[in-house]
């Protein structure tokens, strides 16, 4: 339950600002449940917050109400075009349920806020920003 008063206080520190919640949508390995439950959580503390769903590119930007999550089974993944676009839509801060595994590119420079969501007992060396993991 560490995680949950984790994320809620972030979520509720940043009231008022712009929130991105993006999915790795690059494989339906994940645990869906819990996927869904964060969803829920952004979408009642932080309801004009916009979900981002994607894999190798973006695959859909709604708002966070809208919660009909398409998972692949390609397992590839790269954080380059969500991350961009976080920046050119002026996000204050992106959190990103991913397991960290996939690309971006090395010359990119991110300056917003980023907080990885790993679902897994393995958290990963994040590349920047703050890993939590919600396993």
């Amino acid at each position: 339950m560490k995680w949950q008063r984790l994320l809620l206080s972030k979520l509720q520190e940043r009231e008022g600002k712009k929130i991105a919640l993006a999915i790795d949508t690059s494989t339906n390995q994940t645990r869906t449940i819990l996927i869904q439950n964060i969803v829920k959580l952004f979408g009642e503390v932080c309801p004009n917050s916009l979900l981002v769903q994607a894999d190798f590119k973006i695959r859909s930007i709604t708002p966070i109400k809208e919660d009909q999550i398409k998972y692949y089974t390609h397992g590839k993944s790269s954080y380059t075009e969500v991350l961009e676009w976080t920046e050119k839509e002026e996000i204050d801060t992106l959190f990103y349920i991913t397991d960290v595994t996939g690309y971006f590119y090395e010359e990119l420079t991110f300056k917003k806020e980023v907080f990885w969501l790993v679902p897994d007992e393995f958290v990963p060396k994040v590349p920047f920003g703050k890993a939590i993991r919600v396993a």
